[in-house]
């Protein structure tokens, strides 16, 4: 299966309760991001994200109640560099006791001595390791030389110690896209489960000119799409028309979630400037789920994250006989 069965089950069955409930509007993945802390300062990054003092970390008790108000079977754990945030073990723990599904996205520089003989692989853990291009333009991108070949170490260890790996590609203006497919290809030698592949969002804090135009978008996928199939990636059918422009899908921002040492992030973990709130209810009800699902807002014009649409291209697949088999075979294969 494109994703393991227990992670696909959990997703439907929530779906399910939420829909029978007469609930249009839920989240399916909280992005928890406990620290702002990381060891890497990459040049697509929201600077946000990798300035934070460790002192300023959010207690594992924060990040549970985050997690329990909002619901989500799924917890993404970023940041930051989450191998960074000291109380990582007990956090984990806490979740898999709560029969939640985790994410581990990282750069996997520390998983080494921070995660592997630390924190034991289990069926509701996976990694994400980042790797935006082969290793010349990964370590462009982080701005480190060796960050690529301490990642495909780091890969391959974990694969020998038993854990569920994938790989997470954001695509730039400057993303060959046979580079892209080289990391495909790289995905079945490292017998990984798959990799995840999205365009980058446009952040205003960042200086560099790196970031994909609508147009330029459609472009790379296009291609991209045209070589999916021998592969394993892991966006919908559905998502990767509309990367490509064939399709158009609306935004689901309320589906992930994001919370933050400065609470909850509104709209979205991509959106700059809206604000923050303490309180879940708050935030979830006064947040103007109508007008971001509408994308007329200016910072939501070339963003085509797979965040924010893939619970939409699932829900539109979903709506027709040939969408919902098409779905069925693609996570079915992999």
């Amino acid at each position: 299966m494109r994703y393991p069965f227990g992670f696909t089950l959990a997703q439907a069955k929530h779906r399910n309760r939420m829909e029978r409930a007469g609930i249009d509007r839920y989240p399916t993945v909280l992005m928890l991001e406990p620290l702002y802390t990381c060891n890497l300062a990459c040049i697509g990054c929201s600077t946000e994200r990798y300035t934070g003092k460790l002192k300023d970390r959010m207690t594992v008790e924060q990040c549970l109640k985050a997690v329990d108000d909002c619901g989500a079977p799924i917890v993404n754990i970023c940041g930051g560099e989450p191998t960074l945030y000291p109380e990582l073990k007990e956090l984990i723990d806490e979740l898999i006791a709560r029969k939640k599904y985790i994410i581990i996205c990282t750069n996997a520089l520390r998983l080494h001595d921070k995660f592997y003989g630390i924190i034991p692989p289990s069926d509701h853990l996976f990694l994400m390791i980042h790797l935006d291009g082969m290793r010349e333009t990964h370590d462009y991108i982080t701005k480190r030389a060796g960050v690529f070949d301490t990642a495909i170490e780091a890969i391959r260890k974990g694969k020998d110690l038993g854990y569920t790996l994938y790989l997470n590609t954001t695509v730039y203006k400057q993303t060959d896209v046979a580079e892209v497919e080289e990391l495909c290809k790289l995905v079945d030698e490292l017998k990984a489960k798959g990799i995840l592949i999205s365009p980058g969002y446009e952040y205003e804090s960042v200086d560099a000119d790196v970031f994909l135009t609508k147009e330029q978008i459609h472009e790379k996928f296009k291609a991209i799409r045209a070589f999916s199939k021998k592969y394993k990636v892991s966006a919908t059918p559905a998502f990767l028309e509309f990367a490509a422009g064939l399709r158009e899908l609306p935004c689901a921002p309320w589906s992930t979630v994001n919370y933050t040492p400065k609470g909850w992030k509104a709209p979205c973990y991509l959106i700059e400037g809206e604000g923050y709130y303490d309180d879940w209810n708050e935030f979830w009800q006064t947040t103007d789920w109508a007008y971001w699902e509408s994308r007329q807002d200016r910072r939501c014009q070339n963003c085509k994250m797979h965040s924010g649409f893939e619970h939409s291209a699932v829900t539109e697949a979903m709506k027709t006989i040939k969408g919902t088999v098409q779905l069925a075979a693609w996570s079915l294969g992999g």
